[in-house]
């Protein structure tokens, strides 16, 4: 078969089952073609992509300015490594530092390896800088959190379905009760811990917000301790939830959204998916030199970290972000979803909650954790021309790309809404 050959729906989804591993469990969808907000199955039916790539795609699908420079940058080089210097990675590390306002960048390629690398980093810094002895450094997450798949950061998870069978597990790593002060201040009691990391807002376990207090306290307390903050913003980051980052350090929208809102500027941040717009692999880790400087030669590296496409398409990303205000329309399309979504659930016992922050939302269907009615509302969703899908169960995200307009929103609001009652009329 060619690779340019036409393929149907049914014929894609076999080969995948045919030949791929088991890996995600997928709408029967079959995308070929995205723009915008919108993306087309092989058959021609489009559709509002309301899940954009787990927020990699906030940029919207297949911008221009970020096609430009990755068709311009493609022409041109595309990969050094780094056994030699190139033109772009400076440029790109001077872009980024300052557009987050930290002193350095150690450039890598996907979420995961960016969580690695923050691990790594604090590992380090914990032995050289606080003084910790020798392989007794810890590091504290939260349960229920979701940093990635590697052997590393599932040794702290308490999902059965991610540590089944994978053992052993890496020694140094302990979850706590996420949203929970107290129980990071009993953690930090442990002198070898070197780390906290945590995601500002938990996206895979349902899209959990913490209390208002929460970020601002915790990182306190890790001052207080000489214990690094770690804010895995892979998914929250990059203007997602109303702020060009969710702990609102250096925020770069306006002040009437920052308002009232924690201050707080990580010791390192770590970010990926939508640093490129969803166009490439792209992923970093960001702090300040007393940090980043236990990092020498050799002590941690990539081939295709820091490569010149990687570069072009983050930084044309990141201007995208500034040039389309696209943290002042999450905040503000934010809240008119999750105003629609309350007076939806007045209508409906279907529905129980409504939660979230800028475009990242999410609703609890009035169902136990292992029913299949949010996974059957997300198949209706998809015949009435709308993509998003269940989380632990019962949950349904909503994360669109952030330059959807209010028009658009509010049709798919339409959609969710009409779906949902006539599901729900149907099942009575």
């Amino acid at each position: 078969m060619s690779v340019l050959e036409k393929i149907s729906s049914q014929d894609a989804i076999a080969l995948e089952e045919k030949y791929g591993a088991q890996n995600y469990h997928p709408l029967p969808v079959v995308l070929n073609r995205g723009e915008g907000v919108y993306v087309w199955d092989v058959e021609g039916k489009k559709y509002y992509d309301f899940l954009s790539a787990y927020s990699a795609v906030n940029q919207g699908h297949c911008h221009p300015h970020i096609i430009g420079a990755l068709k311009e940058q493609a022409e041109k080089l595309t990969l050094t490594s780094r056994a030699f210097y190139n033109d772009m990675l400076g440029k790109y590390e001077k872009y980024l530092s300052e557009y987050f306002g930290f002193d350095r960048v150690l450039p890598m390629n996907t979420g995961a390896e960016a969580v690695e690398t923050a691990m790594k980093l604090a590992r380090k810094w914990g032995y050289e800088k606080k003084g910790i002895h020798s392989n007794q450094a810890k590091i504290i997450v939260c349960q229920n959190n979701f940093h990635g798949r590697t052997i590393s950061i599932i040794s702290a998870s308490n999902d059965p379905a991610a540590t089944e069978n994978f053992g052993p597990f890496t020694p140094g790593i302990f979850s706590i009760r996420y949203n929970d002060i107290n129980a990071l201040y009993e953690a930090l009691a442990d002198k070898n811990v070197a780390a906290f990391m945590v995601e500002p807002i938990q996206g895979e376990a349902g899209v959990y917000v913490p209390d208002e207090d929460y970020l601002k306290e915790a990182y306190k307390l890790c001052k207080e301790k000489n214990v690094l903050f770690i804010a895995d913003e892979v998914q929250t980051g990059i203007a997602r939830t109303g702020r060009l980052l969710a702990t609102c350090g250096n925020c770069t929208c306006s002040d009437k959204l920052c308002s009232g809102t924690p201050d707080v500027k990580p010791d390192i941040l770590i970010l990926g998916k939508a640093l490129s717009g969803g166009v490439f692999p792209v992923s970093a880790v960001l702090a300040d030199n007393h940090i980043m400087d236990v990092i020498r030669p050799g002590n941690h590296g990539s081939t295709f970290g820091g490569n010149p496409l990687a570069c072009a398409v983050a930084i044309a990303a990141l201007e995208v972000v500034k040039s389309e205000n696209l943290a002042e329309k999450a905040f503000c399309l934010g809240k008119l979803f999750r105003s629609e979504m309350r007076k939806l659930i007045e209508k409906t016992s279907l529905v129980k909650l409504v939660r979230g922050k800028g475009l990242l939302n999410a609703i609890v269907i009035n169902d136990t954790e292992d029913s299949s009615t949010a996974w059957e509302l997300c198949i209706a969703l998809k015949e009435n021309g709308l993509l998003a899908k269940p989380t632990h169960g019962n949950i349904i995200r909503f994360a669109p790309p952030l330059v959807m307009t209010e028009d658009q929103l509010l049709d798919c609001i339409s959609i969710i809404s009409k779906t949902i009652l006539a599901y729900e009329k149907e099942k009575s």
